[in-house]
């Protein structure tokens, strides 16, 4: 599938890094510069008051994939004069945008996309799709959620999977790119699963696509984690919770330092699901998330409109 998936990339000259680590020998050159967003994937989450394996699993993941890049941009954190100067680029390009979100309100991956959209004071309309007749998304080979459609200008844009709205919204941000080009920098793949069932994953889509400038300007050193749940997701969910904490430390507010960052908003988006559930309490009381967590929520709450 890796193989599938790079051979179906937009050719072109420059190196790419995903989750910080330079492609194998062999791999065609990019045109594009990649680094690593957050993780996530499609689907809803479960509804029942205690959580399901699927709910805390995922939150597990998004801490430990949180914690990758965190690595990835430790030493390389911007100045304050360059962030402001970025947020009202970012301002300026943000307004040309006509955004709907189709969406489960439960649904993790759907939160962390609103939970970057709000960071970024990003105006959109949500439509709630019913998870069972999803007439909603008729209009859609795509069946699965979040879906975000974005108006800029004359072009309209369909953007699949959490990853790659992220990923992609981002990359408009700090590149300025017209989103029409973006987006053919995650190109869907098809591929038949274990089960035999026929998935669609996207390409790229944990990458940011920047030039080496921009790419330089925002990240610096390359380093990759891998992850492995244990039986008890619960456990698995406690020590990525405590190992974010202590990876933010004490000298900071945020991962980002002084505001959320990517890593941020990952990991708050996915746990921000879980509230009302008995997991979400237990974690809250068995681990030091807490003051960050209400952080990041205040820092939503009074991102500039």
């Amino acid at each position: 599938m890796a193989q599938a998936a790079r051979a179906l990339w937009p050719g072109g000259r420059a190196s790419a890094w995903r989750l910080g680590c330079r492609p194998p020998p062999g791999l065609p050159a990019q045109s594009r510069a990649g680094f690593a967003g957050a993780a996530g994937g499609p689907g809803p989450a479960a509804t029942a008051r205690k959580g399901s394996p699927r709910v805390l699993g995922a939150a597990a993941l998004a801490l430990g994939g949180a914690l990758g890049l965190y690595h990835t941009a430790r030493w390389h954190l911007r100045t304050q004069d360059l962030r402001a100067e970025c947020s009202a680029a970012q301002l300026s390009l943000s307004s040309r945008l006509q955004l709907t979100l189709y969406q489960y309100k439960t649904c993790p991956f759907c939160s962390k996309v609103r939970a970057f959209l709000d960071f970024h004071a990003l105006p959109y309309q949500v439509v709630e799709v019913n998870p069972v007749r999803k007439a909603e998304i008729k209009f859609s080979s795509y069946r699965k959620v979040p879906i975000l459609l974005a108006q800029e200008g004359d072009s309209l844009q369909q953007l699949n999977d959490s990853s790659v709205i992220i990923s992609a919204l981002k990359t408009y941000l700090v590149s300025g790119q017209p989103l029409e080009d973006i987006v053919t920098y995650y190109p869907p793949m098809k591929a038949v699963n274990d089960q035999g069932k026929e998935v669609t994953e996207f390409c790229n889509k944990y990458w940011l696509m920047l030039d080496e400038k921009e790419a330089q300007r925002l990240y610096g050193g390359k380093e990759a984690r891998t992850h492995h749940l244990q039986d008890d997701v619960r456990k698995d969910l406690y020590e990525a919770a405590d190992k974010w904490v202590a990876a933010v430390g004490k000298d900071r507010p945020f991962m980002g330092g002084q505001k959320p960052n990517l890593a941020d908003l990952a990991v708050y988006g996915v746990l921000r699901v879980m509230e009302g559930l008995d997991a979400f309490d237990d974690l809250m009381q068995h681990t030091h998330i807490l003051p960050w967590y209400l952080r990041v929520e205040k820092a939503i709450a009074e991102a500039p409109r």
